[in-house]
């Protein structure tokens, strides 16, 4: 009987299967007989296509089930549908199989049976596969599939089925999934470690739990075909990780700079590659002089000494001598202590290192005592030489225990410093300050400091000498008598002078003017003193009008008290503050008797007493606030501090008045008010006796606004001033006889004629 040739190929099959060794003899002779039918009958093991050689090494029968053989349904006559067995897809329609069960009725018997080599039968895992691939959204079904296949030996179809993706899946799944990778590893001799099988199964029940673990398709875990597993991190990591990678870097480049700049400042660098920085001290070569300085005399003497050491060292040496090894300079701004100090550099020929205390401390801590070492450095290397700092209290103040720790430091180091010096080396220390009691003692004791130079407020005398030297520079009139500005400057520093100067000359020249006038210097004078005018500001004539009466009283009382200051000026221009101003030349004296004072007192009250002589006591503006507060803080010192009071007699309640008693209290009280009061009597019975003369005076303020000296004597008089040009021309005022305010209007007669501060008189 002839046999057919699928059924002798299958039982060949079958034989090959249970005896390995005919395989070789038996697959080379039914090689061609076999070809056709492969070619209908056939499954491809990978989801993925097979390389040619995987191809042409093994291709089985349809029906034939084996280690590597399709799954088909076998009947009893051996003759089976053509059909693929991929677990993708199918060649032939599905109704032509075996109808199974429902996918939630495969039961654990039809799983469990055995075929006769000890694993699943060719039809149940037929029946499996089809539940499965009918099911593909159920993970019992893939689970009962992948468990028949793993009994059968198959663990290279679970791992490419599971890698496609298109089945469901769940931790049954994916135990299955992982024993098939490891079993293929192990069946090649590349077994994976225990550490990689616990990465995989990590990485596939994150994958399943919290979905941030994405799994590349294909791979089969073995070297040559890897898993590839990538981990997504949250939102909140991501930003913690890029913040905590900003901090680290601007961490890393904080510390690289500082490390730097320490360097760079510690080694010179900079210093050798682009010359000196700006914190470095030059030597200066002074061509100042004492000639040049002015109203500092006595400052001056004792400067000569220091000037004469640096020139002939050799006379105090061989006597044994010791010149103080630092002199401070004390005094108030602008008194010319640099100018002094740079004065005695340029007499004695010697360099001169400046610098300010303010430049010592910067940013980092400990530059502040390099400085002082290498400031006294540079001057040992140039010897003999002066070293001047100036505002010495910014780096030399009292030291505390909170204070911080460089400032401690550069104190330290000027300090030592000092203490380093030795005559024999020719370095002389001048420092400056405006505040010596800020100094800490430990610099000021002798030893260090040992001169303290006072540098006051110059005189008339030295005011004059110092605008003589400052109007030299510009084309004054030479007929100008600068004894006039000097006496109407008092207090005026040496710096404030030479402002005066040169405001003067560049009002001067908006004047397109050949020469610097007496006006201009008037005119600077007063804008250093009240501030500039107000010439925009518009002020009603009620308000002028109570101005002119006030300033004409401050004027007529002081030039009918016998021994007061000369009237310099009155003028009812606004400036800074004060509606109005009369200005007197004070006498240079340095002791005030008991009569001074009450004739200042006598002034002061003198423009309110015009106001109530003219206006009425209910009248008075508010103008005289600062004549009453200028009155009441003189009457305290009187009471309080000169004795000048016979009930309380001469105790000096000033110094503790916080500690006097509430009847003392009562007693200066009571004494300040009665001097005040005989004041305001003085004045007001002298300006009754001359209430034309006030009258007139008035009217002339009105009408040109500022008079000079000879001015007012003229107008007192009744005498014209022809060469003036009338502020108001078009409005004469006429004096009346009854007071002004009957014809003001009601709401005008309290304003006065000022601010807050009121007309103010400067005696």
């Amino acid at each position: 009987m002839a046999l057919r040739a699928p059924a002798v190929s299958n039982a060949l099959f079958a034989t090959t299967a249970m005896f390995p060794t005919m395989a070789t003899v038996s697959r080379t002779f039914w090689k061609g007989l076999g070809q056709t039918l492969a070619a209908n009958g056939t499954r491809q093991l990978h989801t993925a296509p097979a390389s040619a050689s995987a191809q042409s090494s093994f291709v089985a029968p349809r029906n034939v089930l084996g280690l590597r053989q399709p799954f088909a349904k076998m009947t009893p006559l051996g003759s089976l549908m053509a059909r693929s067995y991929s677990t993708m897809s199918r060649n032939g329609p599905l109704s032509q199989l075996r109808q199974l069960p429902k996918p939630g009725m495969v039961g654990l018997n039809l799983v469990q049976q055995r075929s006769l080599f000890g694993g699943p039968s060719n039809a149940q895992l037929a029946r499996l596969e089809e539940a499965a691939n009918n099911n593909p959204h159920s993970a019992s079904s893939q689970a009962s599939f992948y468990s028949a296949l793993m009994r059968a030996n198959m663990p290279k179809i679970v791992v490419e089925r599971y890698d496609t993706g298109k089945f469901a899946t769940n931790s049954v799944v994916d135990k299955f999934y992982e024993n098939a990778i490891n079993k293929l590893a192990q069946s090649e001799g590349q077994g994976l470690s225990s550490d990689k099988v616990k990465a995989v199964s990590q990485a596939v029940g994150t994958h399943l739990n919290a979905g941030q673990v994405g799994k590349q398709k294909g791979g089969s875990g073995l070297k040559s075909d890897p898993v590839y597993v990538v981990v997504e991190e949250s939102l909140m990591g991501s930003i913690f990780k890029w913040v905590r990678w900003i901090a680290s870097f601007g961490l890393a480049v904080y510390v690289s700079l500082v490390l730097i700049t320490l360097f760079v400042e510690s080694s010179g660098v900079l210093k050798k590659v682009g010359g000196a920085t700006s914190a470095e001290v030059r030597p200066e070569h002074q061509n100042t002089r004492f000639s040049d300085v002015h109203g500092c005399d006595e400052a001056k003497e004792e400067l000569l000494d220091i000037v004469d050491f640096l020139k002939h060292p050799e006379r105090y040496n061989k006597l044994g001598g010791r010149l103080p090894k630092g002199v401070l300079l004390i005094g108030p701004p602008g008194t010319g202590k640099t100018l002094l100090a740079r004065a005695v550099a340029g007499e004695a020929g010697v360099p001169f290192f400046y610098m300010s205390g303010s430049e010592f401390d910067e940013v980092y801590v400990g530059v502040g005592a390099k400085r002082v070492r290498e400031l006294f450095q540079q001057a040992r290397t140039k010897a003999p030489a002066i070293v001047f700092i100036d505002e010495l209290d910014a780096i030399g103040g009292k030291r505390k225990s909170r204070d911080a720790n460089y400032h401690r430091q550069t104190l330290n180091q000027l300090l030592n410093d000092l203490d380093g010096f030795d005559q024999s080396t020719g370095v002389i220390f001048i420092a400056a300050t405006n505040h010596p009691e800020l100094l800490d003692q430990a610099l000021t004791r002798p030893g260090r400091f040992d001169r303290h130079v006072q540098v006051e407020l110059p005189d008339v005398g030295g005011r004059l000498a110092i605008l003589k030297y400052h109007t030299k520079k510009i084309r004054l009139n030479p007929e100008i008598d600068l004894t006039s500005i000097a006496r109407g400057t008092p207090g005026f520093s040496g710096a404030e002078l030479e402002n005066l100067a040169n405001s003067a000359a560049i009002r001067a020249s908006k004047l397109q003017a050949k020469f610097v006038s007496l006006t201009d210097l008037e005119w600077a004078k007063d804008k250093i003193m009240m501030g500039a005018e107000k010439k925009t500001r518009a002020v009603p004539l009620q308000d002028k009008i109570h101005t002119a009466y006030h300033e004409g009283g401050h004027t007529l009382v002081g030039l009918h008290t016998k021994g007061f200051n000369d009237v310099h000026k009155a003028t009812i221009l606004p400036r800074g503050h004060a509606a109005g101003i009369t200005f007197f030349l004070p006498h240079e004296e340095h002791h005030h008797t008991r009569k001074q004072y009450i004739r200042q007192l006598q002034v002061m009250m003198g423009g309110k007493m015009a106001e109530e002589i003219v206006f009425g006591a209910e009248n008075v503006a508010d103008g005289a606030s600062g004549d009453i507060q200028q009155a009441t803080q003189m009457a305290y010192t009187m009471v309080t501090a000169c004795g000048f009071s016979d009930v309380l007699g001469n105790v000096d309640f000033k110094s503790n008045y916080e500690m006097v008693s509430p009847e003392t209290k009562r007693l200066i009280d009571n004494e300040v008010r009665r001097l005040i009061d005989e004041a305001k009597a003085s004045a007001r019975d002298l300006l009754k006796s001359k209430r034309p003369e006030l009258d007139l005076l008035a009217n002339a303020l009105v009408q040109y606004e500022t008079l000079d000296k000879e001015e007012i004597m003229k107008v007192i008089k009744g005498e014209k001033l022809p060469n003036r040009l009338e502020a108001m021309p078009d409005a004469p005022i006429k004096i009346p006889d009854n007071p002004i305010v009957d014809l003001l209007p009601p709401d005008q007669g309290g304003k006065g004629g000022s601010d807050s501060s009121g007309p103010g008189v400067h005696v």
